[in-house]
């Protein structure tokens, strides 16, 4: 399984929580790129709902990771 921010991307308005099922089928209704489905289609079978993006991909980049200070600019 490869993400990328650009992958990632897609499921920023997923609906969260969601299972497995949801984010395949969310994915496939907003026409995300084939990598997308095969990505989550790789995710665990679970009965436990993914509460965000970090539950799939922990090293996803968070507002913290940005060095500079929006309140700047």
């Amino acid at each position: 399984m490869i993400w990328t921010i650009e992958l990632a991307s897609y499921l920023d308005d997923a609906p969260w929580p969601a299972t497995k099922e949801e984010l395949l089928d969310y994915g496939e209704r907003i026409g995300a790129p084939y990598e997308v489905i095969e990505n989550l289609m790789e995710l665990e079978d679970s009965d436990e709902p993914y509460e965000s993006i970090e539950d799939i991909w922990p090293d996803y980049p968070s507002d913290d990771d940005y060095f500079y200070n929006e309140d700047d600019y």
